[in-house]
């Protein structure tokens, strides 16, 4: 790891010291932080260098204890460095701070986020669907529904190696 890696690692455990990392398969940098100190490891992480806020977008894994996820791609385009930072969430509370006060492009990703799996941006100037109809009462994106429509007579599962 660079040296410039290993103080991006320090910023973000002094911020959070509960922040869990790995490295991936691909060898991508992994931080999983809590929810209450997304802001602040963002905040950081902005002030030493990740100016470019690449993706945001969020997850659905039913069935688990932290059934959603939030998922931050930044990098510091002089160094080349990317680090992914993971917010688990429980169903009941699927909320995080909004960094649109740190990346202007956060805006759109953070409404694209909640449209599609109904996790909510705290403190977002305009939190409402971007791509789906407002009157929608679902999110599509949530493990939630059935693949397939089982009332269908007019196909067979062998050709999809079932």
């Amino acid at each position: 790891m660079s040296d410039f890696f290993e103080k991006t690692k320090t910023i973000i455990e002094a911020v959070d010291s509960s922040a869990i990392y790995n490295l991936d398969n691909w060898n991508e940098h992994n931080f999983t932080v809590s929810s209450d100190f997304l802001f602040d490891v963002i905040k950081a992480l902005k002030q030493n260098g990740y100016q470019y806020l690449i993706e945001l977008t969020g997850s659905h894994y039913p069935d688990t204890e932290h059934e959603y996820q939030v998922i931050y791609h930044v990098q510091n385009l002089i160094e080349n460095v990317r680090v992914r930072i993971k917010v688990n969430l429980i169903a009941e509370k699927n909320e995080v701070p909004s960094i649109v006060d740190l990346y202007d492009g956060a805006n759109w990703m953070e409404r694209e986020t909640f449209d599609f799996y109904g996790i909510n941006f705290i403190g977002h100037p305009k939190l409402k669907r971007i791509l789906n109809v407002d009157d929608m009462d679902y999110h599509p994106m949530r493990k939630e529904y059935k693949l397939e429509d089982e009332t269908r007579t007019d196909k067979s599962d062998k050709y999809f190696g079932r």
